[in-house]
């Protein structure tokens, strides 16, 4: 594997006390997709959550490019270059594309630096630089969910967390949405990628991770996964 970009060491994390995750550990490397894929409840959004800073560990270590983030805030790891793109978009929904990817750039006072990537996010989807003016409310989920995307990227980040991109999208949106999660990718940024759907998921990934009640059950390479029969059999009903 390429020099390890993010490492996750036995953490415990759940809500008021309770932990939903048991003692996860995972590693990423750099220029990977690595998909962490399981059913609805599996602990997968509080995993990601807890990798970009909205809540902390109970025990174990997160380290980011050989830095221990365990105890940061989001708005700390943002500005470390990692984004995290949530599940159900949350746009600002009464803004137009062009506020809500601005926004995303809020760490940068570098004009010429937003305008680039602006240009950057508008060649990767193009209908947003049609519609760029339209009010976010107005999008298809779809949309919604480029502009979600495009917002991320606007941070410029080394390592972008992205949670359930299929929720709410017909099956050929989704192809256009992993599609440009592989574009992405190959521009150089690593990707964690969160998903129900486990097949799309697997299909795009290099690696994988299969989460179950807040535990590590298997992991592998994407492939490895595809033709593991208990994957198959649990999750793509084969």
């Amino acid at each position: 594997m390429a020099d390890v970009v993010l490492k996750v060491q036995e953490i415990q994390c759940g809500y008021d006390g309770v932990p939903v995750i048991h003692d996860v550990s995972l590693e990423i490397g750099e220029g990977e997709i690595v998909a962490m894929v399981g059913a609805n409840g599996a602990g997968k959004t509080t995993m990601m959550r807890t990798i970009a800073g909205l809540m902390n560990p109970y025990r174990g270590s997160i380290s980011f490019e050989g830095r221990d983030i365990s105890r940061m805030e989001a708005h700390d790891t943002i500005k470390l270059g990692i984004s995290y793109v949530p599940e159900g978009r949350r746009l600002f929904p009464k803004l137009t594309i062009m506020e809500n990817l601005e926004l995303g750039a809020f760490i940068s006072k570098d004009r010429k630096a937003i305008d680039e990537r602006l240009e950057r996010v508008f060649g990767l989807f193009p209908k947003l630089h049609d519609r760029r003016n339209q009010v976010a409310e107005t999008l298809s989920g779809g949309e919604q969910q480029m502009v979600a995307i495009a917002r991320g990227l606007m941070s410029n980040p080394r390592l972008l967390l992205l949670d359930e991109l299929s929720l709410g999208l017909m099956p050929s949106l989704v192809e256009k949405v992993m599609e440009a999660v592989v574009a992405i990718n190959r521009s150089g940024v690593t990707v964690l990628l969160v998903e129900q759907m486990v097949q799309e998921a697997l299909e795009i990934a290099h690696r994988g991770y299969v989460i179950q009640t807040g535990r590590i059950v298997q992991q592998g390479t994407a492939r490895e996964l595809l033709n593991s029969p208990e994957v198959r059999k649990a999750y793509m009903g084969l």
